[in-house]
Formats: structure tokens, C-alpha cells, sequence
């Protein structure tokens, strides 16, 4: 009878196990309608009342792998621009200090004693056209004479002490000739002491050599050319060495102009020999102007043009 009755109960809860696993099943499917998928799955319980560890599920989704890629690249395009900047700001400054130590080494001293007896001879100059015309003859012969003292003493300094010489030096001192010769023959052309040819001849090469200064200065000076470093004295680019014939012609001219001024002292206005002299002085200035258009050595460069 136990037997059977255990029979009977085997059977009669076989019935009830199915029952609810329908109802189990029926409630998973009402849940997952409401609840994230695999949420279900991932909270279990187990018979003896403890809770399971959540299992953790990836989720790789297309569209946030899109978002990641896109993000990853415009933070290396970003990196990318940053270092070519931070590159090119590198370059730039390098260059710019390489410019400098240029500038630097190229500068020099100019406040020596020959620049600044070329600058007073040169102010000192039409001082001395002005008492010519108004007929000191004599003052201005005192004048002339301490004028070509001071060239003779630049140049024996600069050649005995080399720290007294200078680049600068070497375009002042011609320079300081031209505009005492200049003044000196367009106030004695002023009152008819020197014919007007010959002043024409010497002002149109003097003018023409002072040019070619200015456009070797230009040629010669490096990037960035601006106004400031194109008439900044202390930054030195080319050095002229005027040619034998050149020099003679500056002796020749000034002998003439003291002989044309010390006319009127001593009294030989007109005077043949004076003539000869004024004619010697013509040929002596084109000879010194085409020494310089055919020699090549007349000036060099100090330092070559920056690309």
C-alpha cells in the first residue's frame, strides 16, 4: 500500500513541476518586455538563498567603435598640427638667433679718432664754400690747409694703430674728399674762379661713385633689408679700396682747387699754367672714373646674401 501510495504521489506532483515551469516561463517572457535583455540572466538565486556574481556582459556596438575612431583621429590630427607648429616656431627662431650672432660678429667700433676727423672734415665743408663766396680768400686757404692736415692724420692713424681702423672708415674718407672738392669748386664756379666744365666733370663723377655706395650698401646687406639696418653704420657688409688712379686724381683735385683759391692772394687769376692744371684735373677724373667701372677690386663684399 506504501508502495502504491508513493506511486500515486510521484505521479501526482509531475503534474505540478510542469505547472510551474509554465508559470516560470510565462513570467520570464511578460519580464523581458519590460527589462533590459539578459538583464534576468544576469541576477540568479540559488536554492540555498545566496546570490550569484552578476555575470558581466560586452556589449561592442558599431556605432560607438565609429565614435571612438573618429575621436582617436581628431586628436592625432591635432598632434599633428601641434608639431608642425611647434616645428616651424623652432625654425623660425633659429633662424632669427643666427641672424643676430651675424649681426653681432659684423658689428664694429666706429667712434675712432680717423671716422671723426672724416665727419668734421665733412661738416666743416660747406662752412668752407660759404667764406669763399663771400670773398675770405685767405680763411678759407687756413681752412683748406687744416682740412688736408686732418686727411693726412686719418689716414696715418688708421694705418699705425689697426684698432683705429675701420670698414666704415674706409668709405668716410672718400667720401669726406668728394664733399670738400664739391663744395670747395662750386663756390669758386659760383664767382667765376673755376671754369664750370671741369666742375660739371668732377660733380657728375663724384655724384656717380656716391650712388654706386648706396647700391653696393644695398646689394651687399643681408635679409631683412629695412631702413634701420640699411643706415646703421655699425653693421658693416662691403669695403671699397679706391684704385691707384682714383687717389691720384683726389691729389690732383685738391692741388687745383688750393692753386684756383690762392689766385686771387697772390694774383695770378687766368694764368696759363693754371689752365694746364685745370685740364689735367679733367682728364685725371674720367681716368679715376673708368678705373672703377673696370676694376673689380674696387669694393668687396663682406658678407654674401642670405637666401
Amino acid at each position: 500500500m506504501l508502495l502504491a501510495l508513493g506511486t500515486h504521489t510521484v505521479r501526482r506532483s509531475v503534474p505540478v513541476l510542469s505547472g510551474v515551469w509554465e508559470v516560470r516561463a510565462e513570467f520570464r517572457a511578460r519580464a523581458s518586455a519590460f527589462c533590459p535583455p539578459g538583464w534576468l540572466d544576469q541576477r540568479r538565486y540559488t536554492s540555498g538563498g545566496k546570490k550569484k556574481e552578476p555575470r558581466i556582459v560586452a556589449v561592442k556596438s558599431v556605432e560607438g567603435s565609429e565614435l571612438l575612431q573618429n575621436v582617436l583621429q581628431k586628436n592625432k590630427q591635432l598632434l599633428q598640427e601641434r608639431r608642425d607648429v611647434l616645428v616651424r616656431d623652432i625654425r623660425e627662431r633659429k633662424e632669427k638667433v643666427k641672424e643676430r650672432v651675424e649681426e653681432v660678429i659684423e658689428r664694429e667700433n666706429v667712434a675712432t679718432v680717423p671716422n671723426l676727423l672724416c665727419i668734421g672734415r665733412i661738416v666743416a665743408s660747406p662752412y668752407l664754400g660759404y667764406v669763399i663766396v663771400q670773398g675770405e680768400f685767405r680763411l678759407a686757404m687756413g681752412m683748406l690747409i687744416v682740412a688736408g692736415l686732418t686727411d693726412l692724420a686719418d689716414g696715418l692713424i688708421a694705418r699705425h694703430w689697426p684698432n683705429q681702423a675701420s670698414r666704415l672708415g674706409s668709405f668716410l674718407d672718400p667720401m669726406a674728399d668728394k664733399v670738400l672738392v664739391g663744395s670747395l669748386v662750386i663756390a669758386m664756379s659760383y664767382i667765376d674762379l673755376l671754369p664750370l666744365w671741369l666742375t660739371a666733370m668732377i660733380l657728375f663723377r663724384d655724384v656717380f661713385l656716391i650712388g654706386a655706395g648706396f647700391v653696393i650698401r644695398y646689394i651687399s646687406l643681408p635679409q631683412p633689408r629695412t631702413l634701420s639696418r640699411y643706415f646703421d653704420v655699425t653693421h658693416a657688409t662691403a669695403q671699397l679700396a679706391p684704385t691707384f688712379v682714383s687717389k691720384l686724381n683726389t691729389a690732383v683735385q685738391l692741388v687745383a682747387v688750393a692753386a684756383t683759391l690762392g689766385a686771387p692772394i697772390f694774383n695770378y687769376v687766368d694764368h696759363a699754367y693754371l689752365h694746364g692744371l685745370w685740364y689735367l684735373t679733367g682728364f685725371t677724373t674720367v681716368a679715376a672714373a673708368l678705373s672703377y667701372l673696370t676694376n673689380k677690386d674696387t669694393y668687396k663684399i663682406l658678407r654674401k646674401k642670405s637666401s
